[in-house]
């Protein structure tokens, strides 16, 4: 979707109601999802890999409706610009409370389940005096995300935006900084930017994945624990936030760091995994994921 093009259906939106906006919205999705077979088919082999005693049909069904309900986060994103118009519950909110009461900050880690966007936005507005850093690649061509990034920054983070193409370690050192003040980082656990990048290899649905090292590696050369947070929905314009119990990444000898790092990146794979069989069709993650096929 064109940044103008989404301008334009934002503003109908606002004159007519939000139903401009899903039905549009819904369509776009329908011709990605036949249009673009090869996405399509990432999800519904997904699906397959989820649901492994339904059928064929079942596995494209779920795509469906998982390109159908993504549309739902460029809606609920215009919808936060109105206070109240998006409802949410949290739990383990205290356990952000208490690092902050002693002075000390942590790793937030995201996932492409639910809506982060949302989550980091009415979070920041939840605990008001959060201080939280949201780690985004930057594109070469960007239009929806430049705007994504302006009003996460308008909402009070502060966005440390990364190219993709050639990541540099100076963003990483500026994260350590930023956490040894107090702050919150957060960084999505569930997407590899680029083909060089380093990984941490883990299990997920009974399958190889392979992880950014990036997170796990911040927490452990920082002291600071890691922290699972997602946004899931529990109904419409509604979402449930959750934070884990601190997770430490600590080891006592050089040899002892790649352990380290395994240990805490299965722990985030495995709490994935918990969240992605509650809510099945709000994993949207159109790349190729799984690997060992």
């Amino acid at each position: 979707m064109r940044e103008r093009f989404y301008a334009f259906l934002t503003a109908i939106s606002k004159v007519f109601g939000s139903w401009v906006f899903s039905l549009t919205a819904r369509g776009i999705a329908a011709g990605y999802f036949f249009f673009f077979p090869r996405r399509a088919a990432t999800s519904a082999h997904f699906y397959r890999v989820l649901f492994p005693d339904r059928g064929r049909w079942h596995a494209w069904w779920c795509a469906w409706r998982q390109f159908q309900n993504f549309t739902t986060v460029f809606l609920d994103r215009d919808l936060l610009h109105a206070r109240g118009a998006i409802q949410y519950t949290f739990t383990g909110r205290d356990h952000l409370i208490a690092a902050m009461a002693q002075g000390r900050g942590g790793i937030l880690l995201m996932s492409h389940l639910g809506n982060w966007e949302v989550g980091a936005r009415l979070l920041r507005r939840n605990i008001p005096d959060l201080r939280l850093m949201l780690f985004m690649g930057r594109q070469a061509k960007e239009q929806i995300e430049r705007r994504q990034k302006e009003d996460l920054a308008a909402s009070g983070i502060r966005i440390a935006a990364a190219d993709q193409a050639d990541g540099s370690p100076f963003e990483l050192l500026e994260g350590v900084g930023f956490l040894k003040s107090g702050g919150f980082v957060s960084m999505t656990g569930d997407v590899v930017w680029r083909p060089d990048q380093r990984v941490v290899a883990a299990r997920f649905l009974g399958h190889t994945v392979h992880l950014p090292e990036a997170p796990f590696m911040l927490a452990l050369v920082s002291g600071a624990p890691l922290y699972i947070f997602f946004a899931a929905k529990s109904g419409p314009r509604r979402y449930h936030f959750s934070v884990s119990a601190p997770i430490p990444v600590a080891a006592q000898t050089r040899a002892q760091r790649a352990a380290a790092v395994a240990q805490a990146a299965q722990a985030y794979a495995d709490q994935l995994a918990a969240q992605v069989r509650r809510h099945p069709l709000e994993w949207y993650h159109f790349t190729p994921f799984l690997k060992s096929l």
